[in-house]
């Protein structure tokens, strides 16, 4: 998962980039990487890191420019290397850079075409600079001296032919303009916005989440369609056009379990009433099962995806809703760091119990889903040696048994801990005295929305094993496996390639300052 964001201003756009790249730090805390535009010139800033430790005063001060973009980076398969960091830059046609939210599932063999038919070099790994040659590639075949809007349409169509998987995109033509564009399903969120200067004149914005937008005093027009793409020229003039022959809202349904930040609206969806209704559905599921006699004392929530649906949890329940635990907030999300020591250590070093609220009382723990079940384990533990009674534990998500092909770094499904387990099974894993599981239908229903009514389908393949593409066989999962193992991504990141350093590579056309 990573978040983009694109700006094309009417004035410099360095500082804007950087308080929207912020906003969106959640979504990606691996790489940062900012590019703008000033007279036909690129300047690039990218590196391993968080925002504010990868953009230091210098380097804003050389990111010239009224349009750029940014983004933030979480790996998908595990590599930290900084040679995956984004932006993306190709010097022809025009000087195109681009950042990329999701996951190309046929990125393998686009890769291999690209070089044998199109005479393309790919420098690393990653599938947004595949995504990158074939914009470049397609763009390259219908564009003239000066790329027209049904030139840039017509490209989009094409990678919408070409390309399979899960992306949000946003990409800069050197002089020529700023592009977005989402994939056909739907499934990366992408949504724009606008605001008029003092001089009447109009800026734009793209980002991955409604809150970049709003923090930066934009208003938000919409979402972009599945399968649209908008333009917006150098002279500020906005174009969009829908550029899928095939599309379909189905959106990632995680994103309102967990990515998204509570304060965002996704496709015209409240990401904070979703979390309300979890728990709402949650709360009636466990009255059902464990019955108006439960001797649940106090729901005690994981933070801090999980605070909104076990407030409403706890209202609907009728006990004390507090706030057992106290977050470091200085360490990174656990969720998608890899390595499972790393990930136990973070727990400890996040987390801090409040005795008072543990101590002789029977605690429902309330997080907003299970993955590999390290975190968990944990915090239950964590919750004993504060003097609990007993420890019960909710997810808010259906349990996760297979693995994420769009975007989303799900482990290998042999280290998931709900894969091929029962709920009692999982519940003598993580130590837990009771445990319940969000149903999937119930899951669907809260964040459908009556006033949305064009969402009815969502992407819950981590759930159920459908994935919407509808081109994800076993001989791919396998692959994914074993990319994706602990073991596969340490024999990655041990590799160290001391000749390039990607961060401080002087690109053609384009200025970086380190």
């Amino acid at each position: 998962m990573c978040g983009v964001v694109g700006i094309a201003g009417k004035s410099p756009v360095n500082q804007m980039l950087f308080d929207a790249l912020t906003m969106l730090q959640h979504r990606g805390q691996d790489a940062a990487g900012i590019v703008t535009c000033h007279n036909g010139r690129l300047f690039l800033r990218k590196d391993n890191g968080m925002v504010r430790d990868v953009f230091h005063t210098r380097h804003m001060r050389a990111l010239l420019g009224n349009y750029g973009i940014g983004h933030v980076r979480y790996p998908t398969a595990g590599s930290s290397s900084s040679a995956e960091a984004q932006p993306f830059y190709v010097n022809s046609p025009y000087g195109i850079t681009l950042a990329h939210n999701g996951n190309l599932t046929n990125a393998a063999d686009i890769h291999d075409d690209l070089f044998k038919t199109d005479l393309r070099h790919m420098n690393t790994d990653s599938d947004s600079e595949v995504l990158l040659n074939v914009f470049a590639h397609e763009l390259q075949k219908s564009a003239s001296l000066e790329p027209t809007p049904e030139d840039i349409f017509h490209t989009v169509k094409r990678v919408h032919e070409r390309c399979k998987g899960a992306y949000g995109v946003v990409a800069m033509i050197t002089g020529h303009g700023l592009v977005g564009f989402r994939d056909p399903n739907g499934i990366r969120p992408l949504i724009y916005g606008s605001r008029l200067t003092e001089n009447g004149e109009k800026e734009y914005i793209i980002a991955s989440e409604s809150v970049a937008i709003t923090a930066l005093g934009f208003k938000v027009e919409r979402d972009i369609e599945p399968g649209e793409a908008v333009f917006i020229n150098d002279k500020g003039e906005f174009y969009s056009q829908q550029c899928a022959e095939d599309s379909r809202y189905r959106p990632c349904i995680f994103e309102y379990v967990y990515f998204a930040r509570p304060d965002a609206t996704i496709d015209g969806i409240s990401v904070y009433k979703a979390r309300l209704k979890m728990g709402e559905t949650l709360a009636k599921k466990i009255l059902t099962e464990w019955g108006d006699a439960h001797d649940i004392d106090v729901v005690i929530p994981i933070p801090d995806t999980s605070r909104t649906s076990a407030l409403e949890l706890a209202n609907i329940l009728g006990v004390k809703f507090r706030e057992g635990f106290m977050k470091n907030r200085y360490i990174g999300r656990t969720f998608i760091m890899p390595g499972q020591q790393q990930r136990k250590k973070s727990v400890r070093q996040k987390l801090n119990p409040v005795e008072l609220e543990f101590k002789d009382k029977n605690v429902l723990l309330v997080d907003d889903s299970i993955v590999r079940g390290t975190t968990c384990n944990e915090i239950i533990q964590m919750a004993r040696d504060a003097g609990a009674k007993k420890v019960y534990f909710a997810s808010a998500a259906p349990m996760v048994k297979y693995p994420n092909v769009y975007g989303i770094d799900m482990p290998a499904k042999a280290e998931l801990i709900a894969s091929g387990r029962t709920v009692e099974q999982i519940e003598d894993i993580i130590g837990a005295d009771r445990l319940i599981f969000q149903d999937l239908e119930d899951l669907k229903n809260a964040v459908r929305t009556t006033k949305v009514p064009r969402i009815t389908e969502f992407d819950c393949s981590v759930f159920d094993g459908k994935y919407v593409t509808g081109d994800i066989d076993q001989a791919y999962l396998e692959n994914l496996e074993q990319s994706r193992s602990d073991l596969a991504k340490k024999q990655k990141d041990g590799y160290i390639d001391v000749n390039i350093d990607a961060a401080s590579v002087d690109l053609s056309g384009i200025k970086e300052e380190m």
